[in-house]
Formats: C-alpha cells, structure tokens, sequence
C-alpha cells in the first residue's frame, strides 16, 4: 500500500535502504552535501537527513555528529522549511517531543511569523500509534514551541493501513516521477538554441527513464471500455483493448485489420503493444516471415528482451528475487514492484500460466492512469512475446 502511494516526497532520518525500494524512481539525497551541488526539484525525491548506510561517513548517530549536524546544515534546514510550509507533511514515527521536530517547527515559526501560524493548521498531520486505553482518532491540537501555539491535526491509530488507504485516495493522472523529470528539462528547454532538440511526444504513463525524453507535455484522452467494435470500426481500438483480446481471446478481431491499422494507432506513444498474438494468427512465425510480409511495425516487432526491462529494479531484483519463482515473486511484492521484477527471469523460467493469471487479475490496472500502470502493460506486452514469440 505504500509503495502504490504517489506521494510528492520523503523525508527521513532512517539509514537503511527500505525506502529506496519501495520507491525506486525517487531520487535519493543523503545529507547536506549532495543538495548543495544538486538541482532538487521537491518532488519525486528522499531527503536522507541523517546519512545513510551506504555511505557510512554520513550517518548522525553521536551526541558529536549531532551537534555537527545542527551547526553545519543550515542549508538542509532552510530546504526543509521550504518544504514543510509550500507541502502538506504527514508524520509517522516520530513524537511530537522529538527535538528534531522541534528544532524544525521553530524555525517554522520564526519566518512565518505568529500571525500567519494558523495556516499551518492543514499542513501538519501526526500519526501517532495508541497508548494504554486510548481509542483510534483524530483531533486538532497544538504544540508549544517558544511560546508559540503551532496548529496540527494529531491521528492516533495502531492500523497504518488506514493512513495509506486515505493518502492513496488523493489520486492524481501524473505520477510524482514524471513531474520530476518535466521540472528538470524545463530550464534545459527554456536555454536551449534548438527546442525542438528537447520535445518529445509519448504517452506519460510510458516513461519508465528519465534519460528516454528531454522535455514532454502530454495530453490523453480516457478511452471507452468497448465490449465489442459493433459500428465503432478498428481504428476506435486502444492498447487496453488489445491487451484483454491477448489475455482472455475473446474479441474475436480480424488480425489483419489489427496489424493494418490498430497497432499504429494504438501504440503511436508506446511500445507496449500486443503484437505477436495477431502475427501468428495471420501465418507470420518468424522474423524472417515477417520481414518478407512487408508489414511496417519493427517497433513492436523488433524489440530486444532487455527493452522490458526497468534498469531502476535491476539491483533490486538481483539482492531480493533472482532465486525466486513467477509465483514466489508474484506473492512477495505488490503488483507494480513484481510487474517489474518478472522480465529480469531467464524467459526460460518465466512461468507464463502464472503471469497471465497475474495480469488477469491486475487487469484493472491497465487503464487506471496510476503511476505505474505502464509496468503492467509492459508485462503484458514481454507475455505476447513469450507465448506468440520468436
């Protein structure tokens, strides 16, 4: 439920690698230093604030490497003022006695002044797990600090799957990762002598890496869940339309209509597109049938095992699932993080029944606009090839 969470942001004094992760596209900052030769864009990203484990020269864990972390950071600390005014901060796993915070709050409330500390009242939510007889809530409070009554809004609850669930209500169309990446090519466009060098037209739900795309702007248009093309015509076909055909072969489509005008169109911003289903289906079972068949779609054709593959899993795959099965990879992770993780197998191992049940039964998925629904298509997209394949 975390992981599925399109939240603008973490901010952490934790030194272990748990966060990465679950949020793999996020770019990491350990401490003050990386910020200060960085370009930080407040979203998609996780303040390490104490170090991390895998630079062990970083990690605040002495009474003396606290007090060098509050004499040497006030750079760190204005970011985080920045952050906790313009972002509503959800707290969880800290006391609100904590000094940190309280550190934090201070200097909150000395730039914005006590006039304006009302307005904090909807930016900063506690979560804070129950004591003795206490019973789930959640209320408005105040903190001290100086003198100073800080508002907050305090949730006590022992079930966190309640805080994910109302932070993953708050949906929106684009996911934090490709916020990031559009804030991060605006100046390199805005410079540019040449633009036109820095556009480029996809599917937002389709950027899997930064380094694919300079500069987009996207717009899409949410299609109609067709359960037949009855008067419609192929071209009103989409990606999901085909995907359901591959997974429950119930469509009943003219293949050669779908290769001569569905494919194209449907995948104009994407490559993860059924393909091979509707080559079989026409007599095409090779590349070099395919080649002699004239037919113009070497880029859902032609694509190498690796394109299926997220370079940001590779390293996550390797320490936690390349001795696991379909199935055990399947059970271990979310849907996202597993759909990501399964093109990594040896093809030889992937067990196709498992994943055609598992993008059954994500299926949902595919055209939900979340932040990773194109790992789903992907899958789906790597399942085509295996099973219709060359």
């Amino acid at each position: 439920m975390l992981a599925s969470l399109n939240v603008d942001g973490i901010i952490t004094t934790n030194w272990d690698g748990f966060l990465e992760e679950v949020f793999p596209d996020y770019t990491v900052y350990i401490g003050q230093e990386q910020l200060l030769f960085s370009n930080p864009q407040q979203i998609g990203e996780i303040y390490k604030i104490h170090g991390c484990a895998s630079v062990p020269s970083t990690m605040v864990l002495t009474s003396d490497d606290y007090q060098m972390f509050n004499d040497r950071n006030a750079y760190l600390a204005a970011k985080l003022i920045t952050i906790f005014v313009e972002h509503l901060i959800v707290f969880i796993g800290y006391s609100l006695a904590d000094r940190n915070i309280a550190n934090l709050l201070r200097a909150i409330a000395s730039c914005i002044g006590a006039d304006n500390i009302e307005k904090l009242r909807r930016n900063l939510i506690f979560v804070q797990r129950l004591h003795g007889d206490e019973q789930p809530g959640m209320s408005d409070t105040y903190i001290a600090i100086d003198g100073v009554q800080i508002p907050l809004i305090l949730v006590k609850t022992n079930d966190f799957s309640m805080i994910y669930e109302a932070l993953g209500s708050t949906t929106r169309k684009i996911p934090a990762r490709v916020l990031r990446y559009c804030k991060e090519q605006l100046y390199e466009l805005v410079k540019s002598s040449e633009p036109e060098k820095k556009l480029c037209v996809v599917d937002i739900d389709e950027i899997d890496r930064k380094e694919d795309v300079e500069f987009l702007v996207g717009v899409g248009i949410a299609s109609a869940n067709i359960a037949s093309i009855g008067g419609l015509g192929y071209a009103s076909l989409e990606a999901e339309d085909l995907i359901h055909d591959l997974l429950h072969n119930d469509r009943v489509y003219d293949a050669q209509q779908i290769l001569d005008v569905v494919i194209k169109k449907a995948g104009r911003n994407s490559k993860n597109v059924p393909v091979f289903k509707y080559l079989r289906a026409i007599g095409i079972n090779s590349l070099q049938e395919y080649k002699a068949s004239g037919l113009q779609l070497d880029k859902w054709v032609l694509r190498d095992y690796k394109d299926f593959k997220l370079k940001t899993y590779a390293r996550p795959f390797f320490l936690h699932s390349r001795h696991k099965t379909t199935a055990e990879i399947i059970s271990a992770y979310t849907a996202e993080t597993a759909a990501a993780h399964i093109p990594f197998m040896l093809a030889e191992k992937i067990d196709r029944d498992c994943v055609r049940g598992f993008l059954i039964e994500n299926e949902h998925k595919i055209s939900s606009k979340g932040p990773y629904s194109s790992y789903i298509r992907k899958l789906a997209s790597l399942y085509d090839k295996l099973v219709f394949g060359w």
